[in-house]
């Protein structure tokens, strides 16, 4: 496994920022990590990176204790923090250039600024000094950074903060292209890129772990949060509906339309296919509606 946290605790005095939680990761995998403000997503993404100790529990990155091994776990991680930690005064390759003889990357140092440059869309203003630099060029400025060294495991904070949709676009793509060999763990608030990126989703709350799991099993989890609308050539009772598996409720609308609320959206698909079937009933339109990731985050976090 690429990452493993196990029990993993972070106190200041009194207050548990990060409350026990375990969860690991496998390469391959751009796992969205959510939670309110304050939740403890930043601790625990510093305690991975080894820029925090933990008060309790352990992490563990490519085998290496973060504890005890933070030298070789800072190897292999390319970490880009919310709050983008850049030198205004230096120019973009001076910046990377200087990156690359931290991680001692010798020969390598300049093909690798190339490949990063290219990589983020970095080229137009390369040779700008980063003060000079939009937000969301600077954004991508920190990810080249976090790349440079080629590492095994990405911790993402908000890293598409700042970018104009055009960059939000080719940045996502980016991401999805590194999470095929790569773990990537990705913390942002607008799910929508959750949605579009990742694979899997860990949830926090008051520094406690409270989901970890498919967006497609959080969805079918939160029972009755989704809906199929269908509409039929011909009348159909609501009791013969009602009694379909997975059905929740059913509610109906004009004509022979009706909405049938369920946890699992693609069983209850195919139980309405199959029931046209055997009853001789016309499906005219079938439309599915799974809860969104955002209103899930909503009722688990409230």
């Amino acid at each position: 496994m690429s990452i493993q946290v196990s029990e993993l605790s972070k106190i200041y005095g009194e207050q548990k920022a990060v409350d026990n939680i375990s969860f690991s990761l496998n390469k391959g995998e751009i796992v969205g990590f959510l939670g309110p403000n304050g939740a403890g997503k930043s601790t625990t993404m510093k305690m991975i990176t080894g820029y925090l100790p933990p008060s309790g529990g352990q992490a563990l990155v490519s085998g290496f204790d973060v504890s005890k091994a933070p030298l070789e776990v800072r190897k292999r991680v390319g970490y880009l923090p919310e709050a983008n930690p850049l030198y205004f005064d230096m120019y973009v390759k001076e910046f990377l250039s200087f990156i690359a003889n931290v991680h001692q990357l010798g020969h390598a140092a300049a093909e690798r600024i190339r490949t990063v440059i290219a990589l983020t869309g970095l080229e137009p203003e390369s040779k700008k000094k980063i003060g000079a630099l939009s937000k969301g060029y600077k954004q991508r400025v920190g990810l080249a950074q976090a790349l440079l060294h080629d590492p095994e495991v990405l911790i993402l904070d908000e890293p598409t903060s700042g970018l104009d949709p055009n960059q939000l676009a080719d940045i996502r793509q980016v991401i999805k292209n590194l999470g095929s060999n790569k773990t990537v763990i990705l913390s942002t608030h607008i799910m929508q890129e959750v949605e579009a990126m990742c694979s899997r989703v860990i949830i926090i709350n008051k520094g406690r772990l409270i989901a970890d799991d498919t967006l497609q099993n959080l969805q079918q989890r939160q029972a009755g949060n989704g809906y199929i609308q269908v509409t039929f050539g011909e009348p159909v009772e609501a009791a013969a509906l009602e009694q379909l598996p997975e059905v929740t409720r059913v509610v109906g609308s004009e004509g022979n339309t009706w909405q049938l609320f369920t946890g699992n959206v693609e069983a209850v698909r195919k139980n309405l296919l199959q029931f046209a079937l055997i009853n001789n009933r016309n499906i005219l339109s079938l439309q599915s509606n799974s809860q969104s990731l955002e209103a899930i985050f909503r009722q688990l976090t409230n």
